[in-house]
């Protein structure tokens, strides 16, 4: 499954700015959650069509939890009517869906429906969607190191690090005008190129996922080398 993949960008992507894209036009927050689950499918096709390989979802991080328990609730009622919504559609599309983070802190309703949905698209090769849940950058590296071998190679233990074998983030791309990376990926991101953008999350489409594909062909990825015209000269 991998091979297939093999040679495609993996984005990565924090979606931030649902909660202050409906204050700022006097709606509850939970409807610019909703507002968000509906730009994701958006950039998800714009991604497939771009031919992105891997794509991987910043949903919940660990830190999230510390927000009110009536906020919390709605994102993973969202998250699960996601998953009854659209797994479907993602196999037609051959999106293979995966999650990573902490599953032992998920309501047993939702990680029934996150095993399933990863079984359904097992097969799916077109693109590898992963998505973050009660994921923590810092608490995957922690895990892995707990698991490696005095003698592992990098490689090996950024296996560990990812729990599933994708590759590095290729491009980070932050909604909502934030500049951190907070605590997601950040093993993988080490030569990622970033991209922080003032559009919030429910207003990032096609046309926006696209712009930042333009602007990450404009950059020159060097990774601790020279420059092919300066090697040259």
């Amino acid at each position: 499954m991998q091979s297939a993949l093999q040679g495609r960008i993996h984005i990565g992507v924090i979606m931030d700015g649902n909660g202050r894209w409906a204050e700022e036009q006097g709606l509850p927050r939970s409807l610019g959650h909703q507002a968000g689950v509906r730009a994701v499918r958006s950039v998800i096709e714009a991604a497939l069509e771009a031919g992105v390989g891997t794509l991987t979802l910043y949903a919940f991080s660990s830190d999230n939890w510390c927000r009110p328990r009536a906020e919390i609730a709605v994102l993973m009622r969202l998250l699960q009517s996601y998953l009854d919504r659209e797994v479907a559609s993602l196999k037609g599309q051959d999106i293979r869906l995966s999650f990573i983070g902490r599953r032992e802190r998920l309501a047993r309703t939702l990680l029934d429906r996150i095993t399933w949905a990863e079984g359904a698209t097992a097969e799916c090769e077109g693109m590898h969607l992963r998505v973050a849940v009660d994921y923590s950058g810092r608490d995957a590296i922690q895990m892995a190191a707990r698991q490696a071998d005095a003698v592992m190679s990098r490689a090996a233990f950024g296996r560990l690090v990812t729990g599933d074998g994708a590759p590095d983030v290729d491009l980070l791309i932050r909604t909502g005008g934030e500049k951190r990376l907070s605590d997601f990926l950040l093993w993988e991101c080490a030569y990622a190129e970033l991209l922080f953008t003032d559009c919030m999350w429910p207003d990032f489409g096609p046309d926006a996922l696209n712009a930042a594909l333009a602007e990450f062909g404009r950059r020159q990825r060097r990774f601790g080398g020279l420059a092919p015209d300066a090697q040259a000269a």
